[in-house]
């Protein structure tokens, strides 16, 4: 599911610029050249966008969708012929899986060391030799709490599952990430197909639920900001900003592990002109494009060169540039087979029904 979701931005279907051509290659009598990109909503700076068509005489159609399952179905429906997206890092490998990804000449691009080694390393987890996908976004799953409400600092998913806070505890609304946090919390995998241990994590998962206040997702974080909540499951990003309007607010990556995401580029196998996709990948890539898009979104950013302007206090927030340290447990989530994704959607439907 989309970092921006869960930052509660607007999703908005729009057009930002070049109306007049779908597709990649040129406009028929010579026209200018296009490409057509599918993201999720607010996740480019639009600057960006417009400095990319003045410095190549390239346009952008650009279509936004809100969750990676929305960007499947429309991308898989081929009303629009898309020719690059950004999506999650499961979602990413469906679709390689599935042939509908060409490969990528990332050795050409002239700012590919501005991504650093450890996020090509967090991608073969999907793209197992980096020859599909350019990363984006990145970061953690982990608890955003009020120091005001929490007996000390919290360390464990456990604080989640114990009764302490009962009534005052914000689960994730999605299939995936609940499942995720309650396999870590009883030591499995969160990438798990055992039907013994999904079945585990859906009764720990109903015995906790007397103790949830809500299964929320873009209001997660703006609970626990207003005090109505004493903590909640959210994305690195959010807990960046939910600092920003509350000081007691903290953020911990559990120690029993959690979810390394990774959002990130692919071009379709529709794409015509590779020059020009891979043109706006390296653009991407480059530093002064990249910072930009990281003062933007304020997610965080695989480009070491933005990395390397932040201010101490900046790369000292685990939400913003997450600890390797505290990662150690983290695992990058892959795509289910379909029998444990169907097992999962069922229990999520019988817990979300009693």
């Amino acid at each position: 599911m989309n970092r921006i979701m869960r930052a509660g931005l607007a999703l908005g279907l729009s057009v930002v610029t070049a109306l007049s051509v779908i597709g990649c290659g040129n406009a028929a009598g010579g026209g200018k050249q296009t490409l057509t990109v599918f993201n999720y909503s607010e996740y480019l700076d639009p600057d960006v966008i417009d400095q990319f068509t003045e410095e190549t005489g390239i346009e952008i159609k650009y279509e936004e969708a809100l969750t990676p399952e929305d960007m499947y179905t429309k991308y898989k429906a081929g009303a629009i012929s898309y020719d690059l997206l950004c999506t999650a890092d499961y979602m990413l490998a469906r679709l390689i899986q599935e042939g509908e990804a060409q490969p990528i000449d990332i050795s050409s691009f002239e700012n590919k060391d501005n991504i650093g080694e450890r996020y090509w390393e967090f991608s073969r987890a999907f793209d197992p030799e980096n020859k599909y996908t350019v990363p984006h976004f990145w970061g953690t799953i982990g608890i955003l709490y009020d120091t005001t409400k929490v007996h000390g600092e919290i360390d464990s998913w456990d604080v989640l599952f114990n009764g302490e806070y009962a009534g005052d505890i914000i689960m994730q609304n999605s299939i995936r990430d609940s499942f995720m946090i309650t396999l870590k919390y009883l030591g499995y995998s969160l990438n798990t197909t055992d039907e013994a241990e999904i079945r585990a994590a859906y009764e720990a998962m109903k015995a906790q639920k007397p103790d949830v206040e809500a299964y929320l997702v873009d209001e997660a974080r703006d609970e626990v900001v207003a005090g109505n909540a004493a903590m909640a499951v959210v994305y690195s990003g959010e807990a960046y900003l939910g600092h920003q309007y509350n000081e007691n607010l903290r953020y911990t990556i559990p120690k029993e592990g959690s979810n390394v995401w990774i959002d990130s580029w692919m071009v379709t196998k529709n794409c015509k002109n590779m020059e020009a996709a891979q043109k706006f990948l390296d653009f991407l890539c480059r530093e002064d494009i990249a910072q930009k898009n990281f003062e933007y979104i304020y997610y965080s950013t695989p480009n070491e060169a933005v990395i390397a302007n932040l201010s101490d206090e900046e790369r000292a927030d685990e939400s913003l540039v997450p600890n390797m340290d505290a990662m150690q447990n983290c695992e990058v989530c892959v795509m289910n087979d379909e029998a444990a994704t169907e097992l999962m959607n069922e229990l999520w439907k019988e817990l979300k029904a009693n």
